[in-house]
């Protein structure tokens, strides 16, 4: 099924026959609701030294000029709260670009304090960063966690004036799982099908005026993507679906943001390493933009690892391409 061609209405009728027909049974053994803490930045800085042995450890960083603020509740669930943290410029008084930072750790681990340094450094630079905890698979399936930040993007644009923000350069950047996710917010604005419980008023949107996937799959399907192999291991993604990509493949393809790209998705930066299943379907994910001039870029580590963006000789150099993709952009 390819739903760029199709329009709005066609998109979710036949989103809403994928959810509901009536396929094998849900593999629901994933939802533990216990916290899957494999996924760290310490355990990745451990796999990733033994084959690029130059690699550090990005510091923590603080600015004088940065204030964070942490433990926000962005929404909620009955006493399920969802928190996020909140990096800004107190000396800025010009209205700023938000960033809305998304972690990775396969839909089932990681944590929102994952990019810290990253929203830290880029605070430095007069962005209002923002990194959100959303339900991962040990807690609920997909879309739960599309409607978890689809809910973040509201909350900023509802919070624009407190933080400073302009409300029209509000933008979605997201590492691995978090790449995936924040390519999904840019396809898929204020698809009905996708927002969930309002949480916020109804004439905030969701819709992201930029988007940065970092090493995020743009495709489940796409020739290029490994992902779904449960011939060892449950994959993250079979977790994350509740079905595997053979029992229910057209599931993972609505997943896919390529399924969604179209005129009205945003300017997007690309950011990958050298592993290409990291990034499946980007080619194909930018013919579409290109057809639609829709500016975009790609800038790619050449022997590096997917954990790149997290870790030193990459960090500096991922923060730069973002800092200057987002002046272009929004620069007018």
């Amino acid at each position: 099924m390819n739903f760029q061609n199709k329009n709005l209405s066609a998109v979710i009728i036949g989103v809403c026959m994928i959810f509901f027909q009536n396929v094998n049974a849900q593999y629901l053994k994933g939802i533990t609701n216990v916290r899957d803490t494999s996924f760290t930045n310490a355990s990745a800085f451990k796999k990733t030294l033994k084959y690029f042995p130059q690699t550090t450890r990005v510091p923590e960083l603080h600015f004088d000029n940065v204030m964070q603020k942490t433990d926000i509740t962005y929404c909620s669930y009955g006493k399920r709260k969802m928190k996020l943290d909140i990096f800004y410029d107190k000396n800025v008084k010009k209205k700023q670009t938000a960033i809305i930072i998304i972690h990775g750790g396969g839909w089932r681990s990681g944590s929102r304090q994952q990019h810290h340094q990253m929203a830290e450094k880029l605070a430095s630079l007069g962005y209002v960063c923002f990194t959100p905890e959303y339900r991962l698979s040990t807690e609920a399936l997909f879309p739960a966690a599309i409607y978890d930040l689809k809910a973040c993007i509201r909350w900023v644009r509802e919070n624009a004036v407190k933080y400073n923000i302009n409300p029209d350069q509000v933008t979605a950047l997201g590492f691995s799982a978090g790449g995936e996710l924040a390519a999904f917010m840019g396809t898929t604005a204020n698809m009905p099908l996708f927002e969930g419980v309002a949480t916020h008023s109804n004439f905030l949107k969701s819709q992201v005026n930029a988007v940065v996937s970092i090493d995020g799959t743009l495709s489940f399907v796409h020739s290029e993507s490994s992902e779904g192999d449960d011939s060892k291991n449950i994959s993250a993604g079979t977790y994350w679906f509740g079905y595997s990509r053979k029992d229910n493949p057209k599931l993972w393809e609505a997943a896919s943001p390529l399924s969604y790209v179209n005129a009205s998705t945003p300017p997007t930066l690309f950011i990958n390493s050298s592993i290409a299943r990291m990034h499946a379907g980007r080619d194909d994910y930018r013919k579409v933009l290109n057809e639609n001039t829709i500016y975009s870029e790609v800038h790619e580590f050449e022997n590096s690892p997917h954990s790149f963006c997290l870790f030193n000789p990459w960090f500096e150099p991922t923060i730069q391409y973002i800092d200057n993709f987002l002046t272009k952009i929004f620069s007018t």
